[in-house]
């Protein structure tokens, strides 16, 4: 059930909540946790400021889009009977979540952001809610997306537009847009979302939070509302994550939902370990990627990220594999031919706007035959294998997430050009769909008024070592969000 109770006022979000002493809904995941187990706070105090925060400033940021008041209050309440009675507590236990709306939730609709799965509801959890439940977090709230999450902004035709906290004009990214406006807002300490074309970052960069892209197979995937079974891109690239305020609840909510499950034949039981414990980092930069142009703010804060490693103690570098052009026109070209093979069937469900901006990419991404395809999947090992090479040499890649800052609200459909642009800006994360490899994401700067955050991409399984490096830059350059809507 939706609600939004909280009138609009002018200028910044009226603070109501930021009156109260405690100010719950400013503080990270782990640390609530912690007040939660030594009773400083209960779990119903904690998930009650959130419901009160999303009332607060979601009529502003549409950014959650379904909720269960009283059954949050319910497991609040329930969470902290277990606190009484002296037992062990998980990881999170008694800490509100958002679970973007195309992850299952059991009694909940898994919409996509489409109408046409408005009812669709999921009898079982993900595998993903199912662990974050295990150790004791409460899912307060479901988070918008586009349709079907193929768009880099997030406006809905099921739900409407989600607003960047930072500038309602601007696009909060996407797909997992509506998690990254709700975070860095206070409606959420931790958020679960996906990323195929830097849907964990997106919205990261755009709303001064940080993320991480796991290593694909890290994080099992499965569904019960249909299809059930993803296409062959979708499998190579395709992973869900988590995002947060602080860099330590991102890495919390990874080892949380990491390991193999029943449900996931492709789920890999691998034991993730930072590589570079114990020693200077290794660090590749290229603040300004090749193959189109980067915003000179956002390099300078790039540079200032690289900066920040050397007065650290790291080896920085400047350096960038040579394949870096060709693995985002290969991430373009497999993905292109799945969604061109399923064109049918997602213009008869998706809004207009979601059918318009495939039509540009149709139009940016020439077809291909069945021949090329095959070859373009042998090149793609190649491509793995050099960036395999070069991640072994580096421990991390830093790179913008975005080359521009984020763009104002529809601008991906105004014109075949304009897709185009919206595409280049975002190249600097694809080469990490296209290959499976980690990629974290922590703010270090602004442009133009907006965050720019830094990339950090590391080899397969190098997950804990990207969240590493992302804490570097984290007490270099401190955190950014919650932030009350600026209103236009």
């Amino acid at each position: 059930m939706r609600r939004n109770r909280s009138p609009r006022c002018a200028g910044h979000v009226c603070g109501s909540i930021a009156g109260m002493s405690s100010e719950l809904w400013r503080k990270g995941a782990l640390e609530l946790a912690g007040m939660i187990a030594r009773k400083e706070a209960s779990s119903r105090e904690v998930v009650a400021a959130h419901l009160a925060r999303i009332d607060e400033v979601n009529p502003h940021l549409n950014a959650v889009v379904r909720r269960w008041d009283d059954a949050s209050l319910a497991a609040a309440d329930a969470a902290d009977q277990a606190v009484a009675a002296g037992g062990p507590l998980g990881k999170l236990h008694g800490v509100p979540v958002t679970v973007k709306e195309n992850i299952d939730l059991a009694g909940t609709p898994t919409t996509q952001g489409i109408a046409f799965l408005a009812e669709a509801v999921s009898t079982t959890d993900a595998p993903l809610v199912e662990r974050v439940r295990a150790v004791g977090a409460i899912p307060i709230g479901r988070t918008n997306l586009p349709d079907l999450g193929l768009r880099i902004t997030t406006e809905s035709s099921l739900h409407g537009v989600t607003h960047n906290p930072w500038h309602p004009n601007r696009t909060a990214g996407g797909s997992s847009g509506g998690e990254g406006s709700a975070l860095a807002s206070g409606m959420s300490p931790l958020g679960f979302g996906n990323d195929i074309g830097g849907s964990l970052r997106n919205p990261a960069t755009c709303n001064g939070i940080a993320s991480i892209k796991p290593t694909t197979g890290v994080v099992p995937w499965a569904t019960e509302i249909p299809p059930l079974d993803p296409g062959i891109a979708a499998q190579l690239m395709l992973t869900d994550g988590p995002m947060a305020r602080h860099v330590a609840d991102v890495r919390a909510g990874l080892l949380a939902i990491a390991g193999p499950h029943d449900r996931d034949p492709r789920a890999l039981p691998v034991l993730l370990a930072d590589r570079a414990a114990g020693r200077s980092l290794r660090v590749a930069v290229c603040a300004a990627p090749p193959g189109g142009s980067t915003h000179d703010g956002v390099a300078a804060a790039i540079q200032s990220a690289a900066d920040a490693f050397a007065q650290a103690g790291a080896q920085v570098t400047e350096a960038i594999p040579e394949s870096f052009v060709r693995a985002v026109e290969l991430w373009a070209l497999i993905l292109n031919a799945e969604l061109r093979v399923q064109r049918p069937l997602l213009d008869m469900v998706m809004g207009e706007a979601g059918k318009q901006f495939l039509g540009y990419a149709d139009e940016v991404y020439a077809p291909i035959d069945i021949g090329e395809l095959m070859l373009a999947f042998a090149e793609r090992n190649s491509v793995d294998r050099e960036w395999h090479s070069f991640l072994t040499e580096y421990d991390v890649l830093l790179m913008p997430t975005w080359t521009e800052p984020p763009f104002e609200l529809g601008a991906d459909i105004v014109s075949v050009q304009a897709a185009q642009g919206v595409l280049d800006q975002a190249r600097p994360i694809l080469p990490a769909n296209l290959l499976g490899l980690p990629s974290a994401i922590v703010p270090v700067g602004m442009a133009d008024g907006l965050p720019v955050g830094a990339q950090l991409v590391g080899r397969r399984f190098a997950d804990l070592t990207c969240l590493a490096a992302a804490e570097l830059l984290e007490q270099a350059f401190g955190t950014i969000t919650p932030i009350d809507p600026v209103l236009g």
